[in-house]
């Protein structure tokens, strides 16, 4: 007999005892990097205008039409392995987290890459899923974006779809952060 809570991981979701198997998706959330073959002169001027807004203001300040537009620019560039290494390595990453949890995984980024995670969590709730789990690897408390940008995204998005059960899997322990990098060091001791 299985427990009423008790569930096994499926390829398409999570089996709960009595339930069936929920559809959940992953979206997986990073930083994002601007592409090394940008325009320098417009990734300058961007860099700029963002200074100057966030001194007058931070997220708060009305949004300078040309800093849209470059940041529109800078998310939408094409990319490849050559121009953003680290755009190739979070589509990599994504795609291992797939196979370890069966789940689909859509990569949303905060910043400097498209789509940012109002955009994939749009994307995962078109799959038309029961669940989405939110997770990034940014483990440590204060940052920004994970303390404070990701959940608000996430908020809004519960409103527009309050159907979709939306859980954020952060913070993380310490304890299991220093054991995970204890175990990666013990490679190199």
């Amino acid at each position: 007999m299985i427990a009423k809570d008790t569930y096994i991981w499926v390829e398409t979701g999570c089996f709960y005892a009595n339930m069936g198997v929920m559809k959940t998706i992953i979206v997986l959330v990073m930083h994002g990097a601007p592409p090394t073959d940008f325009p320098r002169q417009e990734l300058s001027e961007f860099f700029v205008i963002y200074g100057k807004m966030k001194r007058e203001g931070g997220h708060g300040a009305v949004v300078n039409p040309r800093y849209a537009e470059l940041e529109e620019k800078i998310k939408n560039w094409p990319r490849t392995a050559a121009n953003d290494p680290f755009y190739a390595a979070s589509e990599a990453l994504a795609s291992e987290l797939s196979l370890a949890t069966g789940f689909k995984v859509v990569v949303g980024y905060n910043e400097f890459c498209a789509p940012d995670v109002a955009t994939a969590l749009e994307i995962a709730a078109d799959e038309s899923p029961e669940k989405i789990i939110v997770a990034t690897p940014m483990m440590t408390r204060g940052g920004e974006h994970a303390e404070a940008e990701i959940p608000a995204a996430i908020r809004i998005f519960q409103e527009d779809h309050p159907r979709i059960e939306t859980v954020y899997a952060w913070p993380y322990d310490k304890a299991e952060i220093a054991a995970f990098l204890k175990q990666h060091i013990t490679r190199f001791v």
